[in-house]
Order: structure tokens, then sequence, then C-alpha cells
């Protein structure tokens, strides 16, 4: 047989097997949406009230390595041109921001791909205040979403289940990342609560802290877990005293840059 011929008879067997791969996708991609839809629905009360559970942010907001996570240079002036536009520079990972799949997975899902019915979700609101007040580096525990279901009923397939630790009213003052000593402290999810959501079919997490994992945590075995799974965080958000533990929905306006591991994000909640 023709080189040419084996070469052709290869290519055609490839595109098949795309082809193939590419229905069953879809095919599993409709029915977690229409499950999805489902869910939202029945969770999601909307009235028109719309909060935002964005920080503005500027290079004062506080990063993990201490250096401002956005710059602004003014390159065009209104005065002299007779409009305004600032390059701004920016690390994906800064102010209200949104990890995806792939900051913490070589083969993850950038943020620019992540389904956009996965970013308009039902909103879960657990709140730790109680226990936060007494140790910074307070966790969302197994318990905390089991307590959550047996007051507010079941997640829902699709949810953002955020961690509501009061921590968004420290922000200004260098408690909200660290101790006197220097070293971090925040709260954040345990990874038995994220397993537990990641077995519920949770879309996403929340909080209103500097990362998903505790201050103290030495292994971020949440990101390392979470995230590789397909699905997505959310830190540094706002305002969840506004809302109620369920009957809301979140829309997470993510960045689109290809191959982005994450990035600023404007969130909001309707009830």
């Amino acid at each position: 047989m023709c080189n040419a011929c084996i070469i052709e008879g290869v290519r055609a067997s490839v595109q098949s097997r795309r082809s193939f791969l590419a229905k069953s996708a879809a095919a599993g991609a409709a029915a977690l949406a229409a499950s999805v839809a489902s869910a939202r629905v029945s969770l999601a009360q909307n009235s028109g009230k719309v909060v935002d559970l964005t920080h503005a942010y500027d290079g004062t907001f506080p990063t993990f390595d201490g250096q401002p996570g956005i710059t602004a240079e003014k390159v065009v002036d209104f005065k002299k041109d007779g409009y305004t536009i600032y390059k701004l520079t920016i690390f994906e990972h800064t102010g209200t921001h949104i990890d995806a799949p792939l900051h913490f997975t070589e083969a993850g899902t950038s943020v620019a791909d992540l389904e956009a019915q996965n970013l308009v979700c039902p909103l879960c609101v657990i709140d730790i205040k109680a226990k936060a007040k007494d140790d910074p580096n307070a966790m969302v525990m197994k318990a905390d979403i089991e307590a959550w279901v047996s007051d507010n009923g079941e997640i829902p397939k699709g949810a953002c289940v955020a961690m509501n630790s009061g921590w968004a009213a420290k922000l200004g003052d260098p408690s909200y990342r660290n101790l006197p000593d220097g070293s971090f402290a925040f709260p954040g999810f345990a990874k038995e609560a994220t397993d537990m959501l990641a077995e519920i079919g949770a879309a996403a997490i929340a909080v209103d802290t500097l990362s998903l994992d505790p201050g103290n945590s030495k292994d971020f075995a949440v990101h390392s877990s979470w995230l590789p799974g397909g699905r997505y965080g959310i830190e540094n958000v706002n305002n969840l005293d506004m809302l109620p533990a369920k009957g809301a929905t979140v829309f997470v306006g993510a960045p689109k840059h290809r191959g982005g591991t994450g990035g600023p994000a404007r969130v909001m909640a309707m009830m």
C-alpha cells in the first residue's frame, strides 16, 4: 500500500474518533446542562435585587507575595487627546478573582474554556463567622455542610457554595492577610468538605479570604484536589452578609484570555 494511502487511512480514522468523542462530550454536556438548569429553577427565586460580591481593587489590595496585583499607567490623557486610556498590568490571581482548573493542573481547563452554563449558579452560603472569630484559620468542614443541608435542604448540582467567615470586613487591616508575626492566617475550606461537595456535584466554591485553603495550609490540599476535577473557585468575595443562606443566583463574570489560569472577575448575586 502506498504511503499516501496509509496516511489518508490514518487521517480518516483519527477524524472518525474525534467525531465520536465530540458527539459523546456534547451529549454529556447537554445532560449536565439540563440537570443544572432544573436545579437553578428549583433553588434560585429571583426578585431582581442585585448584590455586588466584588471588591474594588488597586495596587494596595492584599496579595500572597505582598507585591501589587495591579498597576495602571495612563497612556492617553483626556486633556491632551480628548479621551483617556490606561495600560493595566494585572496578575491573574488578585482582587476578587477566579481560579480555573488550569491553575493547579498542567492539562486542566483554562479560564477561557469554562462552560458559560457553569458560571451562573444557585448560591449556597455557609456561615462560619462564629468559629472564625476564635480561630483565624477556621475551616468549612463536612459537618458544616451537613448542618446547612439540615437547615436548608439539599445542595443542588451545579451550585456555588460560598464560605462566609466575615473576613471581608477586615479588608484594609493587616489581619486580613496575616498575624502580627507575619504568618498567613485566614479561613478556608477543608478538603473533607470539598470532597463532599465534589460528590454532590457542586460547580464552584467561593471564599471571602485570600485562598480556598486556610492561611496555615502547607499543601494547598483543596486547590490540588478541587480544581483538577474540572471545577473552579472564587477568592476574595464581598458582601456575603447581604445574602440569604439559599435562594440567590450568582453570576460569575470570568475573564476570557486564552490559556488563562484565572483572573479578576466581576461577581454578582441576584435574589
